[in-house]
């Protein structure tokens, strides 16, 4: 058998292909390289598969985060709770904002933020706190806004990894302020860059759009100081190609995720655990390698399953703080025992909504042969 990529992007394109080159052809007719139709009836699109009311398309998600915080207000001298278990665009989004990140620890099992802690960390200074939806699952909400309820702090999501995640029936900004990405390889993916904030309110995602357009929404009128972050109609054709398939290529995510989860039963892992009230997209399948605290038994994992031909990744090798980045933020290592303890051992396996048994079959027996070795 050939080798299984971590994703097959070849595979979601022949699904859209014709569609996409459809669309291109429109584009270019128009000429409607930087907003349009296409940009307008995405975020149209999105909004309404989303459960949210307003949606604006930017340049990338790292954009889309960071004009999230700055549209409820974060910004210099203020502070931002985040966990320290995730990719680092989280934390950039922050300091861009101007404001401090606040790093806190994930949960043991779910590595999803500790809800406790978090609020534990809210100072007078605090003007957001992020969950991300790490791997596909949505963080408890619920639980972060009913514990800063009557005060002016802002829950921004992070649902780079979630797209059509739900938590009670409900997804991602419903009830506030989510910003997405559409880089290639996320669930609902772009062929370059893209990204998304997705608002229950109109004045937040007016401020959004004001932001990301040089701080004015007509020409050559500039309210605030902004940034120029603004999806393009190429892409949107693709998201709008890609978004009619979401819910389908979501539903055989968790059929891949569930069959795994039976081929590895009788396999030294740790499985990954879904939140009761989740409905999970699966764009990560993560599993946990037993090690001595350090990266060398997974790192050896990885390299056997690579030599086989197995496309296995890590998400995410260094928690934030133990970055070069933001080591000014002056954490000690064992500051967050679970980010530290699980990053060394977490192993992310190929799941795409176009695998089949017989290659995560293969997976699974490749993985049993690395760690038997």
């Amino acid at each position: 058998m050939p080798g299984v990529p971590l994703v097959d992007l070849a595979a979601a394109h022949a699904e859209v292909a014709e569609e996409v080159e459809a669309g291109f052809k429109r584009v270019i007719a128009d000429t409607a390289f930087v907003g349009g139709a296409e940009v307008a009836a995405f975020e149209r699109e999105y909004a309404a598969f989303s459960g949210v009311r307003h949606c604006v398309g930017v340049a990338n998600g790292t954009d889309a985060l960071e004009l999230a915080l700055r549209a409820v207000g974060v910004g210099p001298g203020t502070e931002v709770v985040l966990p320290a278990n995730t990719f680092i665009a989280t934390a950039e989004a922050v300091a861009r904002a101007g404001a401090r990140p606040v790093l806190v620890d994930c949960e043991s099992d779910s590595y999803l933020l500790d809800v406790g802690a978090a609020l534990a960390a809210v100072t007078p200074a605090t003007r957001a706190i992020i969950p991300v939806h790490l791997y596909g699952q949505l963080a408890p909400v619920e639980r972060l806004r009913a514990g800063v309820a009557g005060r002016e702090i802002a829950i921004v999501e992070d649902a780079a990894q979630c797209q059509g995640a739900t938590r009670h029936g409900r997804g991602a900004g419903v009830d506030g302020i989510a910003a997405t990405s559409f880089y290639p390889g996320k669930n609902l993916g772009a062929y370059g860059d893209a990204g998304a904030v997705v608002a229950a309110d109109a004045d937040l995602a007016t401020a959004v759009r004001t932001l990301g357009s040089h701080g004015g929404l007509t020409k050559y009128v500039h309210d605030v100081i902004g940034v120029n972050s603004r999806l393009d109609g190429l892409q949107a054709v693709v998201l709008r190609a890609k978004l009619a398939r979401l819910a389908t290529w979501n539903a055989q995510r968790r059929a891949a995720a569930a069959r795994y989860d039976a081929l590895l039963e009788s396999v030294d892992v740790i499985r990954p655990v879904t939140l009761p009230g989740n409905e999970h997209v699966w764009h990560i399948y993560c599993v946990r390698i037993p090690g001595d605290g350090t990266a060398a038994r997974r790192d050896q994992v990885v390299a056997r399953l690579s030599a086989a031909g197995i496309g296995a990744a890590i998400h995410y090798p260094v928690p934030v703080h133990r970055t070069p980045a933001f080591a000014g933020l002056g954490h000690s290592e064992g500051a967050f025992p679970n980010a530290e303890r699980s990053a060394p051992e977490l192993l992310s396996l190929p799941i795409y909504p176009q695998i089949t048994a017989d290659q995560q079959e293969a997976v699974v027996a490749a993985l049993a042969a690395a760690l038997a070795h």
